[in-house]
């Protein structure tokens, strides 16, 4: 079993990036040019080494390797995006990778692109790279190749090297668990759970009972054998079940008008874990989106305009406006919703101007867009 986090040191202290393994001060995967880039690079690198997984580091200072981290990122459904854009598309995983320097919302990605041995492609337009093109890479650069067809195995004895010394081991996992509980979460109520005598999973939120029900806030999730986080969120209701087998995480959203607003299940992610020592997560959408009188959403909608409006044109804002800054991202996701289909593209612009309003108002941004990304990829 691979210790991510050990991975990850490995990766950044083996040498540069090369034909197995690129790393990336952020992603972005809101715009056309960060998604192409992207795919640009899983392409080159499933290309470059075809029989072994290649990996993208992801929250990592491009000079120095400074770890600095980006924010949890769990849009399970990457693979979506990669298979609508590729011909032979590789089977590709986002793992969230904590480290204890890190801020307690940043995280190392890491990106795993596993081999499939076939030469892939993108299949159709995007940004200013056309369909059919083909990407290898050449030393640290993803790059168009013409008429190359052959897939090279070049790489095979110098990863296994790298993910060997990764390897987990009891001190590791012990370390991991008492971190969680004493360092991590010290003033939240930490448990555990092994799994099919080897998987240890650990978890801590805030707590609240309805109706005999455990619903979480600020929850954290963590499979410590790997180093990986599985959850982690400042905001949403989760509630969870799990049994022998099973851990299973429901997530809920709330949306609504007030005083009609209320939580709604979004998406159950089940971690079934095997006797063989292997693990599977499964995600079931569940989201149904609430629908409200028309009248009343375009009032809301031309009213988030105007102030969002108001926000790009730095004209001060009332008292009453500050105060619906918060919830101006999560309204115009009801809205779209609703049939407003632009009002994703407004939340875009706002990004900035929300950022500078504070740490509270720009968790909210976050997100509403972590939403828009689980609806987009959820077919």
């Amino acid at each position: 079993m691979i210790n991510k986090r050990l991975l990850v040191k490995n990766l950044l202290a083996h040498q540069d990036e090369n034909s197995f393994y690129d790393k990336k001060r952020r992603l972005d995967l809101y715009a056309k040019e960060g998604k192409a880039k992207f795919l640009k690079h899983v392409c080159a690198l499933s290309n470059s080494n075809p029989m072994n997984n290649s990996y993208i580091v992801v929250g990592v200072e491009d000079t120095d390797n400074a770890i600095v981290g980006v924010d949890f990122f769990d849009d399970s459904r990457i693979q979506n995006l990669i298979d609508a854009y590729m011909d032979h598309a590789p089977v590709v995983s986002y793992e969230n990778i904590p480290f204890p320097h890190l801020p307690a919302d940043k995280v190392v990605g890491l990106v795993t692109i596993h081999p499939n041995n076939k030469l892939t492609s993108l299949r159709r337009n995007i940004w200013k790279y056309w369909g059919g093109t083909v990407f290898f890479r050449q030393g640290s650069n993803s790059v168009p190749v013409r008429f190359r067809s052959d897939l090279r195995d070049t790489n095979s004895a110098i990863v296994a090297s790298i993910e060997r010394s990764a390897q987990n081991n009891i001190e590791l996992t012990l370390d991991s668990v008492f971190d969680f509980i004493m360092k991590k979460h010290p003033d939240l109520r930490s448990q555990y759970k092994v799994f099919k005598e080897i998987f240890v999973l650990c978890w801590a939120g805030v707590e609240k009972k309805v109706n005999d029900k455990t619903y979480y806030s600020r929850l954290d999730i963590e499979l410590v054998n790997e180093q990986v986080r599985l959850f982690y969120s400042a905001l949403d209701e989760v509630s969870i079940s799990y049994d022998s087998d099973c851990f299973s995480i429901l997530e809920y959203v709330h949306l609504g008008v007030n005083p009609y607003s209320k939580y709604y299940p979004l998406e159950k992610v089940t971690i079934h874990f095997r006797e063989n020592g292997t693990y599977l997560i499964t995600n079931d959408m569940l989201f149904e989106p609430p629908q409200f009188d028309k009248k009343v959403m375009h009032h809301l909608y031309n009213a988030n305009n105007a102030l969002l409006g108001k926000l790009m044109k730095g004209t001060p804002l009332t008292e009453a406006e500050s105060g619906e800054l918060k919830n101006l991202a999560n309204t115009y996701l009801l809205c779209y919703l609703n049939g407003f289909g632009d009002a994703k593209e407004k939340v875009i612009e706002a990004k900035a101007f929300l950022k500078a309003q504070g740490e509270d108002t720009y968790n909210t941004f976050k997100e509403t867009m972590r939403i828009f990304r689980k609806l987009k990829y959820s077919g």
